[in-house]
């Protein structure tokens, strides 16, 4: 992708990680981890009226077996926000909207929930050298049906 650049005032900002490129390969690294943990993936990028969801899964290891909706957050080091904490109520209100239609639209009547796959890249300019936080249920105790 090479090096972007912006003017900002007098300034030049270079910025040597491209965002859809960091996207892309948070999105790519979380798939790989939630099919480490022995979980089928249904589908990626899945674009609804609502907004669009990262993941969906199935969390085959729960019983009963659980729809899983995966949402992916990327930050590099030194952000003032973790990726984790980066969902806001807006953002989450709008994945238990459209898990709600990805859920109805496959007619599933299980369980389901919202995990979150937080990726930090400790050094902006290498894509290999990062950490992976998995957080489960992020609407834990939520009244979903609502």
């Amino acid at each position: 992708m090479g090096l972007q650049t912006r003017q900002r005032g007098r300034f030049t900002i270079i910025n040597n990680l491209d965002s859809n490129l960091l996207g892309r390969s948070s999105e790519d690294l979380a798939a790989n981890y939630i099919l480490s943990l022995g979980w089928p993936i249904l589908a990626r990028n899945v674009k609804n009226q609502y907004g669009e969801l990262d993941i969906i899964a199935i969390d085959s290891k729960s019983n009963p077996e659980e729809l899983v909706i995966i949402e992916v957050r990327a930050r590099t080091t030194g952000k003032i926000q973790s990726a984790i904490d980066s969902i806001g109520p807006h953002k989450l209100r709008t994945l238990i909207k459209a898990g709600r239609e990805v859920v109805n639209l496959l007619n599933w009547s299980g369980f389901w929930r919202i995990d979150v796959a937080g990726i930090t890249f400790h050094d902006k300019n290498d894509l290999t050298n990062w950490t992976l936080e998995h957080v489960r249920d992020i609407t834990a105790g939520m009244n979903l049906l609502s």
